[in-house]
């Protein structure tokens, strides 16, 4: 069985935001594979399920927002049994431009609260898909930027290219075909 972690915020105000690019790469994913996702309270997560390659996957979409998902993370892993090797966490980064997509199999946080809160619950040993956010053009603080909504722009890059590429490196993450790397896509 696998954990597929989405990082964003819920509810529609946070819709096609940057800190839910997580949440638009696990609908896609889960879209892909016929999952629907509902509301599970004791896992503080809308949660689907499928099977891919003969193995239960989970995918997840924490409701505790971004800053606190490691309280969803410790009730889906405890519930389960999962080992962190287990665990693919998919997340928006500030420091990655838009079109950057990089694989880690654990690492620090970096400054991401969510990240921060996640190695807090159940440790830095999952894997991660980083999906850059960053522009040049940006302006306002960190906060500001990470909850404002993409251009219509970089909302086409995102569903042409950006989003389909991290969705397939999810299904290789289901594989055990996952490797650390980098990515970049032209926007």
């Amino acid at each position: 069985m696998k954990l597929i972690l989405a990082l964003g915020n819920p509810g529609a105000e946070y819709a096609e935001t940057r800190h839910n690019t997580g949440f638009m790469v696990a609908d896609s994913f889960a879209y892909s594979h016929g999952a629907r996702f509902s509301e599970k309270p004791k896992f503080f997560a809308y949660v689907g399920e499928c099977v891919v390659a003969d193995e239960k996957v989970i995918i997840a979409k924490p409701t505790t927002f971004y800053n606190q998902v490691g309280r969803s993370a410790r009730a889906l892993i405890d519930f389960y049994k999962l080992a962190p090797e287990d665990v693919l966490v998919i997340h928006d980064d500030l420091a990655l431009p838009l079109g950057t997509i990089r694989v880690r199999s654990k690492g620090s946080d970096a400054g991401n609260n969510g990240i921060k809160s996640l190695n807090i619950h159940i440790g830095p040993q999952y894997a991660r898909l980083r999906i850059g956010i960053h522009v040049d053009e940006r302006t306002g603080n960190d906060a500001d930027f990470v909850l404002s909504r993409f251009t219509s722009n970089e909302i086409h890059t995102l569903k042409e290219s950006i989003i389909p590429t991290a969705t397939q490196l999810t299904a290789n993450f289901l594989e055990d075909k996952l490797e650390d790397t980098s990515y970049t896509i032209k926007p």
